[in-house]
C-alpha cells in the first residue's frame, strides 16, 4: 500500500471506531481480516496513524473545526507528526486510493493550526467531563500533564533477575539500542521510530529464554517500592496476566510464599506459560470457583504484604491506549471506585498484624487514588499510611527524588514527572486493632 492509501485506511478505521464506539484494536483487526492484501507493515502503519489521531482527538477537532475522521487525521499530521502543508497535500491527492484533495477551509486550518483560546481540556486532550477530576490532581500543571499523556509511549522491559542481569541483557539486545531505565534497576527502554513502531522484542531469543518481560518502568517501580522480601508471605490480589507477580517472585529471590489470584479467572490464563518461562518457582495460583468464593480463605491474616493492583479507569496508560480515554464514561469511574473499596476490604482481611497493603492503580485521578485511601482509612481504623520517606527508602536504589511527587497518602508517577505511565502507590500498615 502507498502512504496515501494507508491514510485512507486509517480514516476508514477511525470512522468505524467513532460510529460504533468500539475499541481501536477490534476495528483494526476487522479491517485487516477483510483486506488480506494488506501486509504486516501496512497494518502496523495504519494502526500507528489511528492511535496517533486518537491521542490528539480533542485538539485536532478544535484546530480543524470538525470531529470527522478525516479532520482528525489532518490535525494529527500537522500537529503531532509535524507534516507541512505540501507533505499533507501530497497524501491527500485523490489518486490511487488516496483521500480526496484538500478543501480551502482545510488548507486554512493547516496553514495556521492554532489552539489559542481553546479550553484547557482541549489543549490537554482530556475528555471534557473528566477535566475537573484530572485538573484537581495536577493543578497548574494539568494541561502539560495531559499533553504528555497524549504522546507516544516507549517500550520498557524488566530484566528477570532469576535468569540474567540488566548488563548481560543490554548486551544481548544491543542491536535494538536499549537505554538504561531512569528509575528501576531492572529496566531497559526502547523508543519507537517515526512511524510509531518499536523493535519486535517478543521474537528475541532472550525473551523465549525468560530473560525479560515487557513491563512499563512505572509498573516495575511501584512493585519494587511495595517492599516484598525473600521469605515473606505475599499476595498479588489482582494478578491478571501476572506482570507484577513475576516481578515479585524475582524480588523475593524465589524464597517464601507468593499467591496470585484474580476475581476474573480468565485473566490468569496467560500466567501459567509466563511462570514456566520465568523460572519463578514460589507462585501458587488460586482460582476462584464462583462469585463470592474467597480462594485465599486459608491464609487470611497471614500475609506480610498484599499487593492490590486495583481495577481503575486506566487513565495513566492513555499513551498506550489512546482510544480508552474517549470511551470511558462517567458511570465507569463510579463503578471503579466501588470496585476499589471492595478489593481493599479483601486485602484488609488477608494482611497480618504489622503487615502492609500496597495499593496501586494505573490512574492519575485523585478519586481513585488519595480519595480511595481516605475512604478506606475511615472504614478501617486499624490501618495507617506508611510515610513516603519510608516507602522510597530502599536498598534497591536511590529514590529520594520521588519525594517531589508525593500526594497526601502516597506517590503519583506520570509521563511528564517520571517518564513512565501514570501509576499511583500508597502503602498501608496494619497495627492489629480495629
Amino acid at each position: 500500500m502507498t502512504p496515501a492509501a494507508r491514510i485512507s485506511a486509517a480514516i476508514e478505521v477511525l470512522d468505524d471506531i467513532i460510529q460504533r464506539r468500539r475499541p481501536a484494536s477490534d476495528a483494526l483487526k476487522d479491517w485487516g481480516l477483510s483486506r488480506r492484501f494488506a501486509g504486516s507493515k501496512d497494518r502496523a502503519a495504519i494502526a500507528s496513524l489511528v492511535y496517533d489521531a486518537l491521542r490528539v482527538r480533542a485538539s485536532s477537532t478544535h484546530v480543524m473545526g470538525s470531529d470527522a475522521p478525516r479532520a482528525l487525521v489532518l490535525g494529527m499530521l500537522a500537529r503531532l507528526r509535524g507534516s507541512d502543508l505540501e507533505e499533507i497535500a501530497a497524501l491527500f491527492c485523490g489518486e490511487h486510493h488516496a483521500p480526496a484533495p484538500l478543501e480551502s477551509d482545510e488548507v486554512d486550518s493547516l496553514v495556521a493550526p492554532r489552539l489559542a483560546g481553546a479550553p484547557d481540556w482541549v489543549r490537554a486532550d482530556v475528555p471534557e467531563w473528566l477535566w475537573p477530576t484530572f485538573a484537581a490532581g495536577f493543578g497548574a500543571d494539568a494541561v502539560a500533564e495531559g499533553e504528555a499523556l497524549a504522546g507516544r509511549a516507549p517500550i520498557d522491559i524488566r530484566t528477570n533477575r532469576l535468569k540474567t542481569t540488566r548488563e548481560t541483557l543490554a548486551s544481548e539486545l544491543a542491536h535494538a539500542a536499549p537505554e538504561t531505565g531512569a528509575w528501576s534497576p531492572d529496566a531497559l527502554r526502547f523508543h519507537p521510530g517515526p512511524d510509531g513502531r518499536g523493535p519486535s522484542l517478543q521474537s528475541e531469543a532472550a525473551f523465549f529464554a525468560g530473560g525479560f518481560e515487557i513491563q512499563d518502568e512505572g509498573s516495575q517501580l511501584v512493585t519494587l517500592l511495595a517492599g516484598a522480601a525473600p521469605g515473606q508471605t505475599v499476595i498479588d490480589l489482582c494478578a491478571g496476566a501476572g506482570g507484577k507477580t513475576l516481578a515479585l517472585a524475582a524480588l523475593m529471590e524465589n524464597q517464601g510464599r507468593l499467591f496470585a489470584t484474580d476475581l476474573d479467572a480468565r485473566r490468569l490464563a496467560p500466567l501459567h506459560e509466563r511462570l514456566a518461562r520465568s523460572g519463578a518457582a514460589i507462585v501458587e495460583i488460586r482460582i476462584p470457583r464462583s462469585r463470592g468464593h474467597e480462594p485465599l480463605a486459608d491464609v487470611e491474616g497471614q500475609a506480610d504484604l498484599v499487593l492490590v493492583d486495583a481495577p481503575c479507569t486506566g487513565s495513566g496508560t492513555w499513551r498506550r491506549n489512546p482510544d480508552a480515554k474517549w470511551r470511558v464514561r462517567p458511570g465507569a469511574l463510579a463503578e471503579r471506585v466501588k470496585d476499589q473499596a471492595e478489593v481493599l476490604a479483601r486485602a484488609a482481611r488477608l494482611v497480618k498484624s504489622g503487615g502492609r497493603i500496597a495499593y496501586i492503580t494505573c490512574s492519575v485521578l485523585a478519586d481513585e487514588n488519595d480519595a480511595a485511601i481516605a475512604a478506606f482509612l475511615a472504614r478501617q481504623p486499624g490501618f495507617a499510611p506508611v510515610p513516603l520517606p519510608q516507602v522510597i527508602a530502599s536498598e534497591q536504589g536511590d529514590f529520594g527524588l520521588l519525594a517531589r511527587f508525593a500526594t497526601i497518602y502516597g506517590l503519583q508517577l506520570s509521563p511528564r514527572r517520571t517518564g513512565t505511565d501514570g501509576f499511583y502507590l500508597a502503602m498501608l500498615r496494619y497495627n492489629g486493632v480495629g
